[in-house]
């Protein structure tokens, strides 16, 4: 086994315990009433995190399967890195401008922060059915 591929082995695992624990961690956050601007901040700052995380555990992961040989979930990997930075540039800034709204009472603000965090926890539960069927089928 390759020193490539040992480190694809690592960065997958890591690629999935990212992700798992980003989602085990964000719906509790569900309970959160949003109804003051620290929930908000809270909730931005952990996607926040993740996304950033996201991006070098899945760029880490592709760069290392690229070195394998492994092309094609090489290329699987940096689809979810790119996914990462586009998930980062709309959904962080759309919580930013809700939490500032839910700051200043407008109605629409909380169910609007919810749907957010509702719409962002299931595109990473889709995201890590995602890694876990491609590894299936990668092992086959």
């Amino acid at each position: 086994m390759s020193v490539a591929l040992i480190a694809a082995l690592f960065f997958t695992v890591a690629l999935l315990v990212t992700t798992a624990y980003f989602i085990m961690g964000s719906i509790p956050l569900l309970v959160l009433r949003h109804d003051t601007p620290l929930d908000a901040r809270f909730v931005r700052g952990f996607f926040h995190v993740y996304y950033v995380c996201a991006f070098v555990t899945a760029t880490a992961t592709a760069v290392s399967f690229a070195l394998a040989g492994h092309l094609g979930i090489a290329g699987g990997a940096a689809a979810l890195a790119v996914i990462a930075v586009v998930l980062r540039n709309r959904i962080i800034p759309k919580m930013d401008a809700l939490g500032a709204q839910i700051q200043s009472n407008y109605m629409d603000a909380i169910p609007g922060f919810r749907r957010t965090h509702t719409i962002a926890i299931l595109i990473n539960l889709a995201q890590l059915a995602v890694i876990v069927w491609g590894l299936i089928d990668y092992s086959k």
